[in-house]
């Protein structure tokens, strides 16, 4: 699983879409999150990489279903301001 996120963060860093993901517009506009699945299950990985050429990994989890939990959303939210607070 490490490497399969390691790759997909590699695809974003050189410019690249993941292959699998979706916008979050819940957290804010710009963050990303990459759906990735094996044999252990559906696991998450919330980004942005909108601020000064760097890619902020907000949040990972492995989802237990299908809607994503309110405090998976919240902890994003949270780390995402914290990062706008600091690049302004």
């Amino acid at each position: 699983m490490k490497r399969e996120v390691g790759y997909q963060l590699h695809r974003v860093q050189n410019g690249l879409e993941p292959e699998n993901w979706k916008s979050f517009q819940e957290v804010d506009s710009g963050v990303k999150e990459i759906r990735i699945y094996d044999k252990d299950g559906a696991f998450r990985v919330m980004y942005v990489a909108k601020f000064s050429e760097k890619i902020y990994v907000l949040h990972t989890f492995q989802k237990k279903t299908q809607k994503t939990n309110q405090n998976n959303i919240n902890i994003a939210k949270t780390r995402y301001k914290a990062i706008n607070n600091e690049t302004k």
